[in-house]
C-alpha cells in the first residue's frame, strides 16, 4: 500500500503561496495599531476609531466563521481561498485610495475583514490536502510562521514608513498593492490536490460539513482545546495590543514597547516552527500542548513584575515561543481528534474561539489600575494558563499519526 503514495514537491510551491496571501492580509490587519495617534489625526477621528479598524477582524470574524468553513469544505480550499483573496486584494487597494476619507476606509476595511475567515479556516486543510499526516503540524506552524510576519510587517514597517515622509493613505496603497499581487500568485499557481493523495486510501476522506460538526462537539477533548484556543489568543492579542500601556508605568517608552512587542513576535516565529517539527517526529500533541502553556506562565508573571528592560525582553520572547507554539500543534491536534470532521470545519471553530479573545482585550483595560498599571490582569492571565495546563492533563492524546505509519508500514 505505501509504495500507492506519493509527496509532490509542489506542495511546498502551494504552502508558499498560501503563507503569502496569510502574510499579506495580517499586514492590513495590524497596520494602524503602531501610528494609532497619527492616524486619529490625519483622519479627524477618535484613538478609539482608529482602534476599530483592527477590532472589526475579529468581529466580523464570529459570524463568518462557520459559512466560511462551510465553503472550504463544500467547495475546496483553492475557490474559498481565492475568494477571500481577491476580497482583501480589491478592498485593500480601495483602502489606499480613500485617502483621508475615514468613511471609506472604515467600509474597505469591513471588505477586508469579510475575506479574512477564507483564508485563517484554511489552515489545516491545506496541509491536510497536500502534505503527509507526521507533516502537516509542521505544515501549520510555518503558516503561523507567516501570520506572525505578516504582524511584524505592519507593526515594524509602518513607522518606518511614516518617518520617510510617506502619507498613510500611501502607505495603504502600498500594502494593498502587494496584497493584490499575492492575490493573483495564488489564483494562479493554487491547486486544489496532489495527482495522489498523500495519505493511506480513504485516510483524507471526511464527513459532510454538517455530520462533521456535530460528531466534533461530542469530542470533550475538543471543547477543552477550544477553551485553551480561546485563552491562548486572548493572552497573544491583549499583551500585543497593550503593549505601550502595560509598561508605560514602568518608565519605558513607546521605542521600548515596540521591541518588546518585536520580540514576542521573533519568538513566536521561532516556537511555532521549531516545536511543531518535534511534535511532529514523535506523532504526540498533548505533551507540547502542555509545554507550551506551562512555560508561557513565568514570562507573563516576569511581564507582570520585572522592572529592568533585559528581563522585560527575554519576557516578551518567552511567551511568544511557548504560547504561539501552541497554536500549529493545537489545530492539528483537533484535526486527527475530530476526524472526520473537515479540517475547515474544526479549523473554523477554533479560529472562531480565538477571534472572540476582543473580550479579555476589553477587560484587561478595564482591570487597570489608577496608576495605570496592568498587573491584575497579567495575574488573570496566568491563572487562566495554570487553569489551561490543568484542563490539558484531562486531554486524550491523538493516536492519527501512529495509526497512518502503522498502515504505511503494513504496505
Amino acid at each position: 500500500m505505501s509504495e500507492n503514495i506519493k509527496l509532490y514537491k509542489y506542495r511546498w510551491v502551494i504552502l508558499a503561496i498560501f503563507m503569502f496571501v496569510n502574510v499579506t492580509i495580517q499586514m492590513l490587519w495590524i497596520t494602524y495599531a503602531p501610528i494609532t495617534s497619527l492616524a486619529a489625526e490625519f483622519y479627524g477621528v477618535t484613538d478609539l476609531q482608529i482602534g476599530m479598524l483592527s477590532m472589526l477582524f475579529m468581529i466580523a470574524f464570529i459570524p463568518l466563521s462557520i459559512p466560511a468553513s462551510w465553503v472550504i469544505d463544500t467547495y475546496g480550499y483553492r475557490a474559498a481561498v481565492s475568494i477571500g483573496a481577491v476580497m482583501m486584494g480589491v478592498f485593500g487597494l480601495l483602502r489606499g485610495f480613500a485617502g483621508s476619507n475615514y468613511t471609506l476606509v472604515f467600509w474597505s476595511t469591513v471588505g477586508i475583514a469579510i475575506a479574512q475567515p477564507f483564508l485563517l479556516n484554511a489552515w489545516t486543510t491545506v496541509p491536510a490536502k497536500w502534505f503527509s499526516i507526521k507533516e502537516r503540524a509542521t505544515g501549520v506552524g510555518l503558516i503561523t510562521l507567516a501570520s506572525l510576519i505578516g504582524t511584524g510587517i505592519g507593526m515594524v514597517v509602518t513607522p518606518i514608513l511614516i518617518e520617510s515622509g510617506a502619507a498613510i493613505s500611501t502607505i495603504q496603497i502600498i500594502y494593498g498593492g502587494i496584497t493584490a499581487f499575492s492575490s493573483l500568485v495564488f489564483i494562479l499557481l493554487a491547486r486544489e490536490t496532489p495527482p495522489t493523495p498523500p495519505c493511506v486510501d480513504g485516510g483524507d476522506t471526511r464527513a459532510l460539513m454538517l455530520d462533521g460538526l456535530k460528531s466534533a462537539l461530542k469530542i470533550r477533548s475538543f471543547w477543552i482545546y477550544l477553551f485553551i484556543a480561546f485563552i491562548s489568543l486572548s493572552i497573544f492579542n491583549g499583551i500585543t495590543t497593550w503593549v505601550e500601556a502595560i509598561i508605560k508605568p514602568k518608565g519605558f517608552s513607546p521605542i521600548d514597547a515596540g521591541t518588546i512587542g518585536a520580540l514576542m513576535l521573533v519568538g513566536g516565529l521561532l516556537g511555532a516552527v521549531l516545536i511543531p517539527i518535534f511534535s511532529d517526529k514523535q506523532g504526540k500533541r498533548k505533551p507540547y500542548l502542555l509545554l507550551g502553556v506551562v512555560l508561557s506562565i513565568p514570562g507573563l508573571l516576569g511581564l507582570a513584575f520585572f522592572n529592568s528592560l533585559l528581563l522585560l525582553f527575554i519576557s516578551a520572547f518567552v511567551i511568544g515561543f511557548f504560547l504561539i507554539s501552541t497554536g500549529p500543534i493545537g489545530m492539528q491536534y483537533s484535526a486527527e481528534i475530530t476526524y472526520p470532521t473537515p479540517e475547515g470545519t474544526s479549523n473554523g471553530l477554533i479560529q472562531l474561539f480565538g477571534q472572540a479573545s476582543f473580550v479579555f482585550v476589553y477587560i484587561m483595560e478595564a482591570m487597570k489600575t489608577p496608576d495605570g498599571s496592568f498587573t491584575p490582569s497579567l495575574l488573570l492571565a496566568a491563572g487562566l494558563l495554570i487553569l489551561a495546563a490543568i484542563l490539558i492533563t484531562r486531554m486524550k492524546e491523538s493516536t492519527a499519526s501512529h495509526k497512518s505509519e502503522e498502515l504505511s508500514n503494513q504496505g
